[in-house]
């Protein structure tokens, strides 16, 4: 769940870069041709670089997202977080996978926009930090169950008002016809670039960042080659944020990760391929090379994957063997080029080796 607060500025101390506050899957009939809610569930598989059925990264591949963090220092305040969200006790827990009805899976939907699709504008709770241009938001998009009501849409082509590859989110959605919509706050994204939001903007996610770009991803999965951070929730987050993070929604609570603190699972670590078939290996590996990243108020160590008819309760289930306690949090400031941009130093380059030893 989401919590949000009225726009403001808090820096916190932090010994990171501390900055200031606040797809669904069964067949789709065709890429272009309109979607109905029942057919909004991607079922192709797609290469670890593309979206399926498009030729649209999940932002470029310098992006602190798409970033490895295994030859990152620990960061000092590691312990006091893992501390604050029971990581000595607590199992990892995905939050997405099969549920009571087959045809409703657990998880955050998204889905590719078909062309023709009428563009719709929304009316914003939080406006002042939500874009207001229009979103492809109709009757038949599918919209997470629950209370955050996340919509995430992808258009692969260019529109009159957005580029090839924009990727749009919104919370607290609600659709309504003849221009009626709302939503409590809104993002657009292009997928070729590394800009972020502004400086204390929030998105359809806490911490301002996107949702896509950090969901564990069945066709990703599936290709053993899932290259990219993960979201994850915390349920105390403190009154600050770090890069590439934008806005937070915590409290006066210093011993809680900021919004966009990143936790990298120990090398060290394994499970017995008899109790963690490929699917749990190729994720263990991600949590290893990439990390979690915190994203969002919520229960402690859950992390998020897309709502997907595919996920077997089997595949999902083996990844609650992961204890807390093997993670610790990463310093990742030493990748940041620019407070304002998701672009982050590569490793086995001059300017990482420069930047971060």
């Amino acid at each position: 769940m989401i919590a949000r607060s009225a726009p403001r500025v808090v820096v916190a101390a932090c010994a990171m870069v501390l900055i200031g506050t606040t797809a669904l899957n069964a067949p789709i009939a065709s890429a272009l041709t309109r979607h109905t809610s029942a057919a909004s569930y991607h079922d192709e598989p797609s290469s670890s670089s593309t979206l399926p059925r498009t030729k649209c990264p999940v932002f470029p591949a310098d992006n602190v997202w798409n970033t490895p963090v295994t030859g990152l220092p620990v960061d000092s305040n590691s312990a006091t977080w893992l501390s604050s969200m029971g990581a000595s006790t607590t199992l990892l827990h995905p939050d997405y996978g099969p549920s009571s009805n087959p045809k409703k899976p657990y998880g955050i939907p998204w889905v590719i926009v078909p062309a023709r699709t009428a563009f719709t504008r929304i009316t914003f709770l939080y406006a002042s930090e939500s874009n207001r241009g229009a979103y492809p938001l109709a009757a038949n998009t599918p919209i997470e169950g629950g209370s955050d009501r996340h919509a995430i849409m992808v258009d692969p082509t260019r529109s009159a008002t957005s580029a090839a590859c924009t990727l749009f989110e919104t919370f607290d959605t609600h659709y309504r016809a003849r221009g009626r919509s709302d939503a409590g706050s809104g993002a657009i994204w292009n997928l070729n670039s590394n800009a972020l939001r502004p400086a204390g903007f929030t998105s359809a996610d806490a911490a301002g960042l996107p949702i896509l770009a950090g969901l564990v991803n069945y066709d990703e999965v599936a290709s053993s080659a899932m290259n990219h951070a993960i979201r994850f929730t915390a349920q105390c987050t403190q009154q600050s944020y770090l890069w590439p993070a934008r806005h937070e929604a915590g409290q006066s609570n210093t011993n809680c990760p900021p919004m966009g603190a990143r936790f990298r699972l120990n090398s060290s670590f394994s499970l017995p391929a008899s109790t963690c078939t490929s699917f749990c290996q190729t994720v263990l590996k991600t949590m290893k090379t990439y990390g979690l990243i915190v994203a969002d108020n919520g229960s402690d160590w859950y992390f998020q994957g897309t709502a997907d008819t595919r996920w077997s309760a089997s595949e999902v289930d083996q990844l609650k063997q992961i204890p807390a306690s093997q993670f610790v949090a990463v310093d990742e400031s030493c990748l940041m080029v620019n407070p304002n941009s998701g672009q982050a130093r590569q490793p086995r380059t001059p300017a990482y080796a420069q930047s971060c030893g």
